[in-house]
């Protein structure tokens, strides 16, 4: 549809760029395909577990994704809905791809948590909370799968108070629960939203609006189920946080949800509150460094700013089979792009055409001439960029967004085909490149073995069937004897390691930057060495994110 053009700050202020947080199994990518379907970006939502007509959902769409049934890799999907651009990024919910979804919280404005109503405040939820709270990212909170039994609503609420430490306000109220949940009860509006279940929870359930005074309600709802929500409501009228949009913006309340996105209930409410409360694209901070060559100085970069700028927070390969390309993810954060344009690559220095950008629907792309702060878009053909890297019109910008993260398990990966060698080399270099896991050298490590570290065991899996399946490259893998790695601190006795004294198994080696880490088989081992060498720091993230905290 032809669009009159707006002027940048309208452009602007009608962005939503937010990601979708949950612990695995709380109904993220379902809710994802869903709000794809009210936002008109499909016509028929495929269920993650519905394997009978054996359609994907339109986020999980690497092969291995659609094998297990869980995302792997975040996914970026774009749609307008409602007068807003909407940039809406997948993220994986299972822990081992924890990195992958740290990353994509730094491009976002606002997160949705969705959360289990039978289960609860889960521990992947609380880790990816901690992370939106660190940056000060607004959070909305779904409370899903009310078709099934779920916890007292009320209990609910105390959780995310309790746990989480942050002031809820519900916006949307259940009426009952599992067999008995028919509806929502709207507390701004006050009116009832009655649905109809649908096959599937494939086309939008058919929804009917009364006041809850109706006898159209009334006779829905069992004696029970209608004396508790009275009483509930009449409750958190009387007693719970009213609605505070400066708070929830601030990242100090956040307005919660209550429906089910399997059956399409209460999606609609939820899609149309976020996006009308959530926040616009926020200002950037620009870091400062100092070398021979330049100076930058700190400073806040307004989106509002004339000179283009972004950063990169994903490369990604092989996203279409048909085209072994690679695609990085860039966050637009000031400016106007457009395509064709030329910008300073700053870690390189050098100036490059963005040619090839694309805008981006899961696994699907189309060229994209234009592109406001807020938006992702993906560019195409460029080897030498890398995650974090800052493109800009202004030389005197620098983005430091992107974080570095301590790994939990270790292997070695080795090529066990002399034959393979130039495309094992070929395929690991990439994804080593897209942060699928992350790499380092260590002493006595096996000749020809390359050290992987993640932070789970699965990331292993994915680089061995990406590996085979995009590049047609055995890989053997071993698990390393390490259970620990911390970064050191400069010191002199660094320059001589076999002067220090060390329990066996203990290594020493380098990160991808060349800063000294060193790897303990188990915590005795390091508890150990901080009691013989105490002149060394240890630290258990990388230096430069150390002296930050």
């Amino acid at each position: 549809m032809f669009r009159f053009a707006m002027p940048p700050a309208a452009e602007i202020a009608r962005r939503r760029t937010f990601a979708i947080i949950s612990h695995p199994d709380a109904g993220k990518t379902t809710l994802t395909e869903k709000f794809l379907l009210y936002g008109n970006a499909i016509h028929l939502a495929g269920a993650v577990k519905d394997r009978k007509n054996q359609r994907a959902t339109t986020s999980d769409w690497m092969e291995l994704e659609k094998q297990r049934g869980i995302s792997i890799s975040s996914t970026v999907l774009q749609f307008d809905y409602a007068g807003c651009a909407v940039n809406l990024l997948d993220t994986p919910g299972h822990k081992d791809f924890s990195e992958d979804t740290y990353r994509v919280l730094t491009a976002v404005d606002a997160a949705l948590m969705v959360i289990d109503a039978a289960k609860g405040v889960e521990t992947q939820t609380r880790k990816l909370f901690e992370v939106c709270r660190r940056r000060g990212v607004p959070i909305f909170t779904f409370m899903n799968k009310c078709d099934r039994p779920t916890r007292n609503p009320i209990a609910l609420l105390d959780e995310l108070e309790n746990v989480l430490g942050l002031q809820s306000s519900p916006v949307i109220w259940p009426l009952g629960n599992g067999p008995s949940f028919k509806g929502v009860f709207d507390r701004r509006t006050r009116e009832v939203h009655l649905f109809e279940r649908v096959p599937g929870g494939k086309f939008q359930a058919p929804v009917s609006v009364a006041s809850l005074d109706d006898p159209a309600v009334r006779a829905k709802l069992d004696d029970d189920t209608y004396r508790e929500v009275r009483e509930q409501l009449e409750m958190l009228d009387g007693a719970g946080h009213p609605f505070d949009l400066a708070a929830v913006q601030g990242g100090q309340q956040t307005p919660v949800y209550f429906g089910s996105a399997v059956n399409n209930f209460g999606i609609q409410l939820l899609l149309d509150g976020f996006l009308k409360d959530s926040v616009p694209p926020a200002p950037r901070h620009s870091v400062s460094i100092q070398n021979p060559k330049s100076k930058i100085e700190n400073w806040t970069v307004p989106v509002a700013y004339e000179k283009f700028s972004g950063f990169i927070f994903k490369i990604q390969a092989n996203m279409d089979p048909r085209h072994r390309d690679r695609i990085a993810f860039l966050r637009v954060c000031s400016g106007h792009f457009t395509r064709d344009m030329n910008v300073l690559h700053v870690r390189t220095g050098k100036t490059v055409r963005l040619s090839s950008s694309h805008k981006l629907f899961g696994q699907e792309r189309e060229t994209v001439d234009e592109a406001w702060p807020g938006d992702v878009i993906g560019l195409v053909g460029h080897d030498a960029f890398g995650i974090g890297d800052t493109l800009t019109e202004d030389r005197s910008i620098l983005f430091d967004e992107i974080p570095r993260f301590p790994p939990e398990v270790f292997a070695y990966l080795s090529n066990p085909s002399p034959a393979d060698a130039k495309k094992y080399r070929a395929g690991l270099e990439q994804l080593l490149q897209e942060g699928v896991v992350q790499s380092f050298t260590a002493r006595h490590a096996p000749p020809g073995a390359t050290l992987l570290a993640a932070v789970g065991p699965l990331q292993f899996e994915v680089v061995q069937w990406r590996l085979k399946s995009e590049y047609n490259a055995e890989s053997r893998l071993e698990p390393a004897p390490f259970q620990l790695l911390r970064w050191l601190g400069p010191h002199p006795a660094l320059a001589n390691p076999s002067t220090l004294i060390v329990a066996s198994g203990v290594s020493f080696g380098a990160d991808k930057f060349d800063q000294p880490v060193v790897f303990f088989p188990n915590d005795w081992t390091m508890r150990y060495f901080i009691e013989k060498n105490p002149e060394l720091k240890l630290h258990e993230l990388p230096i430069e994110q150390a002296m930050q905290n």
